[in-house]
């Protein structure tokens, strides 16, 4: 069975869910004191017992914002949203067809700030292998899984180079199968492997963090 933490996180029985909820209580979550518009995603993994996925999407060419981008299932707070977890587990039913009590929830990962200025709160969650998902051709151009063995694996993993307010950093970056996992969704999916399954990717503190 694919063991995601240290051996003492790993109980007879215990399932994936279980484990992640054990791992991630240790470990104090970064939270964000802005004032700006909210957005939740959802970085739902399979159960699958030897290499669990991760769910990505491709959005649509033609949206106004984040076109053609790889990205978590997810999106901009409602008002009737009661909070920013109903926020990601509704934009991932309408998005990719997924019901919100065919995820466990694991709990919240770090917030950050994407370029169109929302403070994201993205949320870890476990759904069945044989969970059916379908990509909303309105908002979606493909959805796609990724292996945690690929993403565990140093030699696939990347550091880019960019400019961000007139300073330079590095992004983490993969590449899968003409996908290019890269920006907020690559920072979010990495500090999620270092923190549940003891990646020890490196990793920048996000520039909002330098503010």
């Amino acid at each position: 069975m694919f063991k995601p933490c240290a051996d003492q996180d790993v109980l007879p029985g215990s399932t994936l869910s279980q484990q992640l909820s054990r791992r991630m209580r240790r470990q104090p979550i970064r939270r964000l004191k802005l004032s700006m518009p909210e957005a939740g995603v959802l970085v739902a993994l399979t159960d699958h017992p030897d290499d669990p996925q991760v769910v990505l999407t491709r959005r649509a060419s033609r949206l106004s914002s984040h076109a053609g981008e790889v990205a978590f299932p997810g999106g901009k707070r409602d008002p009737e949203d009661t909070d920013l977890l109903a926020t990601a587990l509704r934009e991932s039913h309408e998005e990719i067809d997924l019901a919100p009590e065919r995820v466990e929830v694991v709990g919240p990962l770090g917030q950050v700030v994407s370029k169109h200025g929302f403070l994201v709160s993205p949320f870890l969650g476990v759904i069945s292998e044989q969970q059916p998902l379908t990509p909303n051709p309105d908002e979606l151009e493909s959805l796609f899984k990724v292996p945690l063995s690929f993403l565990l694996d140093r030699s696939q993993f990347q550091m880019e180079k960019l400019s961000f307010e007139g300073r330079s950093i590095h992004m983490p970056r993969y590449d899968y199968q003409g996908y290019v996992i890269w920006g907020l969704s690559a920072f979010i999916l990495v500090e999620m492997l270092n923190q549940g399954f003891d990646a020890g990717l490196p990793l920048e503190s996000r520039p909002e963090r330098r503010r």
